[in-house]
């Protein structure tokens, strides 16, 4: 079965003129982002019909070789980069007439419905207006609306691109107790740069490791009893950050589910792990200093703890050198590279012969 995308035509493709007719071709330009997104979109399965409202097309006001024109060369653009529209629905009526062939009204679509080939589960619809939302909601699917400065909306084309194609693995977690005050978010299908804030600047280098070189989203902002001391949101952040990990890993369906031996410098981290549901840590190594900057070392393993108590991880964690610095920040990569491992999708399977992880 084959998902469909509904698209909008004018401030969706190709941007809208201030006198909402592309009658000219001087006046078509493309919607920054359209052509790698749809491109992307295309190798996830998706197929692309074209819906658009178009005031009077045919009338004196708006005639139809001054619409096909600058129409037929998008078409021609876009499949010269690969991309081939299924269908072009086009409504030619006003506003006032109110026919059910206008968006928000389906009529345009009534045949779709009947084609048992249509994966509608998958399928949605990208706009720039709240008509276009509204149908399809009507249609019963998933819409979104691409952010202009006339009619507002929330998403981009490579946001879009990213939520249809990859369908991302998310969570957001709010963890609040009289110490802390912590929210983590996690996708794990978009690599972007970690954005981190616990109040202690050596921690929120680490966490930042997980993030940078697992290949994963990560937004971590902590609020803790600092005046106390470091314990509780060093322990409160790893509680955290591996619920996020379990919830975002779902049933964990098509997982590597296993990870890294990393070097730095004089220094030797190996992370052996395996995402089994079971929580596990071990830990081989020692500290000579009390503290790394803000971070008192006693906490590091404390936090892997943690982190493996609230994911259901099982990880065995080895390091050795000299440096406390470079054995503590090897740890932290060496993990983050064994969670790039586990965490990728390799197809749909689950990695375990029990059926459950």
């Amino acid at each position: 079965m084959k998902p469909i995308l509904f698209i909008d035509r004018d401030g969706t493709l190709i941007e809208e003129p201030a006198d909402f007719q592309v009658d000219a071709y001087e006046k078509l330009r493309f919607v920054a982002g359209a052509i790698p997104a749809l491109l992307k979109l295309r190798d996830a399965g998706y197929e692309f019909v074209i819906v658009t409202n178009q005031d009077g097309l045919g009338s004196e006001s708006y005639p139809r070789a001054a619409f096909d024109g600058p129409n037929n060369l998008m078409l021609q653009v876009f499949e010269s980069q690969g991309i081939r529209f299924r269908d072009v629905l086009v409504d030619a009526s006003w506003p006032h007439e109110n026919k059910p062939t206008r968006k928000p009204g389906i009529g345009l679509a009534v045949p779709y419905l009947q084609d048992r080939g249509i994966d509608w589960r998958r399928s949605a619809m990208v706009g720039d207006r709240d008509t276009d939302i509204a149908f399809a909601h009507n249609l019963g699917i998933r819409g979104f609306q691409l952010r202009t400065a006339q009619f507002g909306g929330e998403w981009d084309w490579a946001g879009i691109a990213h939520e249809l194609a990859d369908m991302p693995r998310r969570a957001v977690v709010q963890r609040d107790t009289r110490e802390t005050r912590i929210r983590v978010a996690v996708d794990l299908d978009l690599a972007a740069e970690p954005k981190v804030d616990t109040g202690l600047p050596f921690f929120d280098h680490m966490l930042e490791q997980l993030g940078k070189h697992g290949g994963f989203a990560l937004d971590v902002r902590a609020e803790g009893d600092l005046h106390i001391d470091e314990h509780h949101t060093v322990e409160d952040t790893g509680l955290a950050l591996g619920q996020a990990l379990r919830e975002a890993l779902g049933d964990k369906r098509g997982i590597g589910r296993y990870g890294f031996t990393l070097p730095m410098d004089e220094t030797l981290a190996s992370a052996a792990l395996d995402f089994s549901g079971r929580p596990y840590f071990v830990f081989e190594g020692e500290f000579k200093r009390e503290r790394v900057g803000d971070l008192p070392t006693e906490l590091v393993p404390h936090f892997f703890r943690s982190l493996c108590d609230a994911s259901g991880l099982n990880l065995n964690l080895d390091v050795r050198g000299d440096n406390d610095h470079h054995k503590i920040e090897a740890c932290f990569k060496a993990l983050a590279r064994a969670l790039r491992q586990a965490i990728r999708r390799e197809g749909d399977d689950l990695p375990s012969t029990k059926g459950v992880l």
